[in-house]
């Protein structure tokens, strides 16, 4: 590709984070390697990346604080964590800090390389879409391709995610957004951890809409969403 897509891999595991690098490279990846969280936070704040990598536990600063740090300056950066902990709170803790996907060890990197390309493919979307493309939400603009919600000329950069699922609300807005057709779109399949994911994002979404007492999203019991306002 002639824009190669620049990924952060912080991850402390010397064996599995050169396996990654070179896996990535392949594939036509830009990648930079470090080894723990205040090494990941330095090199995310003097270079441009497309996509972060994070292991949850490093030495210095874990993987859900580097996230959150790296969320407050840039929340239109995806982020996919890796970890050995598969328990459904650890999974939710690391969406609540603004992950994009999730992915247990061991890492099966035909997986982890179709999932980056879903993400770059859906962060690509905004690239490629007309700068003019706006949704009013009562008193709100969304401004879909820059991911930024307006308030009283007030703006709210949200996720790559978030403004999807927000385009697909607006789109539908006053119907139902089926909940299961949207995780297979978005996610990639619907399970019990996804659909929790997705209601998380669903009440970040609430919470920046929330100054329009008129704007609602409302969750229809056992099939999806309807945005009002």
């Amino acid at each position: 590709m002639s824009d190669k897509v620049s990924i952060l891999l912080v991850e402390d595991d010397d064996n599995l984070g050169y396996i990654l690098k070179e896996y990535l490279q392949v594939h036509e990846f830009k990648v930079t390697w470090v080894k723990d969280g205040l090494q990941g936070l330095d090199a995310f704040e003097s270079s441009r990346f497309d996509l972060c990598l994070l292991d949850v536990m490093m030495p210095k600063m874990d993987g859900f604080t580097l996230a959150e740090k790296i969320k407050r300056g840039s929340p239109e950066v995806p982020l996919i964590f890796l970890t050995a902990k598969a328990l459904k709170i650890d999974k939710l803790k690391g969406f609540k800090a603004g992950a994009d996907d999730y992915i247990v060890k061991p890492v099966d990197e035909e997986e982890l390389i179709a999932r980056i390309n879903a993400i770059v493919k859906r962060s690509g979307l905004h690239r490629q879409e007309s700068q003019s493309i706006t949704y009013q939400i009562g008193q709100y603009s969304f401004d879909y391709p820059n991911q930024t919600l307006i308030f009283d000329g007030e703006k709210q950069t949200i996720t790559s995610k978030e403004a999807e699922i927000l385009r697909q609300l607006c789109l539908r807005k006053g119907q139902i957004l089926d909940r299961q057709t949207t995780l297979k779109e978005l996610w990639g399949e619907s399970d019990y951890f996804n659909r929790r994911s997705m209601d998380v994002f669903i009440s970040k979404l609430r919470k920046y809409l929330s100054r329009d007492p008129q704007v609602k999203i409302t969750n229809v019991h056992g099939k999806g969403f309807v945005l009002e306002d």
